[in-house]
């Protein structure tokens, strides 16, 4: 095994790590040239279990190739990536940490995944080193796993004892993404590989404590608010597209599920229902319901119309009854003549 040696700014001292010699040449003959002389950008996704030690491996990799990588850098949720990367210089590496974790629904993991791929551009721009630490790779975009991550780092257990890696290149990568996803196995016999190694638990930053603090913070301000205000606004305005499509197109919610899926967009017809309804759109069925109990604006005129005739008549009605009231009070006060007898 080689040692790594970087300097710790706090202490002004070196921090030495080991770090496996196969793993060790393909950071030195590849990863560090692509970044600074061919001008690229390289995705590094690691997953494992919890507590198998893959953020450890993380920052290890990353402060070997970048050594001016520090907690600035290394992120928990999705808005930090974004500040992070937008932020980061040309050449430095950014560690996306815990990437899904505390994240249930599927909501919540196609908004991380969206980040990650509306942020492609930026990271090949400045050549960036990204390393993506989470739980599986089968939870990682089809088009991050299979196009974007150059190779998969899967951090396990060997008889309880922590600290052992094997490492998939991209072919086998996408083997394994492609045949292993359904049952989220590894076991796939044409993704095995051969390049498999060791790690030790040294943590390679300034402040190893600071860096549990940030980490427990970020995890509970995900538990207690699982959307930043960025994310509320993007739902929001997504929510409108989706109700303009649906009342300009008149398409039912079926149709318009059936459209978003063609553009990967996965959103039920019954979330689309709801989206919709809190704008006051009715369903297809309460509509033709409706339809059948709704009058039309001509129907209603000519309604209204015979409403005021009928209000007339029923005037007259009242005035013709008084009429008749001061005929009779007339007839009660005016006194009878008494009839003649004739000679």
């Amino acid at each position: 095994m080689a040692t790594a040696r970087v300097f710790n700014e706090k202490t002004k001292e070196y921090i030495e790590y080991f770090i496996e010699d196969r793993l060790k040449d393909n950071l030195d003959n590849k990863v560090i040239p692509m970044l600074r002389l061919k001008d690229k950008d390289c995705v590094l996704a690691i997953d494992g279990k919890e507590g198998a030690g893959k953020s450890t491996l993380a920052l290890q990799i990353g402060k070997y190739v970048d050594p001016s990588l520090d907690l600035t850098r290394v992120v928990f949720n999705a808005e930090e990536f974004r500040h992070a990367i937008f932020k980061a210089k040309k050449g430095q590496c950014v560690v996306f940490d815990e990437a899904f974790v505390g994240l249930s629904s599927r909501s919540a993991l196609s908004q991380v995944n969206r980040t990650l791929v509306s942020l492609m551009m930026q990271m090949r721009q400045k050549n960036l080193f990204v390393i993506i630490v989470l739980p599986t790779i089968f939870l990682l975009d089809k088009y991050v796993a299979l196009f974007r991550a150059r190779a998969l780092i899967h951090v396990y257990e060997n008889k309880g004892v922590r600290g052992y890696f094997r490492l998939y290149n991209s072919k086998l990568k996408k083997l394994l993404y492609m045949f292993g996803k359904k049952d989220y196995s590894y076991g796939f016999k044409a993704a095995r590989t051969k390049f498999k190694g060791r790690f030790y638990g040294k943590f390679p930053l300034e402040d190893e404590q600071a860096y549990r603090n940030k980490k427990e913070k970020s995890l509970q301000d995900t538990e207690k608010n699982p959307m930043t205000a960025t994310q509320v606004k993007n739902r929001n305005e997504r929510d409108i597209c989706i109700f303009l499509l649906r009342k300009y197109s008149k398409l039912s919610y079926r149709e318009i599920e059936t459209l978003l899926k063609d553009y990967n967009f996965e959103i039920s017809y019954k979330q689309i229902n709801r989206i919709c309804a809190a704008f006051g759109d009715i369903s297809d069925k309460n509509k033709k319901l409706s339809d059948k109990l709704m009058i039309s604006d001509e129907e209603l005129e000519e309604a209204d119309e015979l409403n005021e005739e009928t209000e007339e008549l029923n005037d007259l009605e009242e005035d013709f009854d008084d009429l008749e009231e001061i005929d009779e009070e007339i007839d009660k006060k005016t006194p009878k003549k008494s009839k003649k007898k004739g000679k």
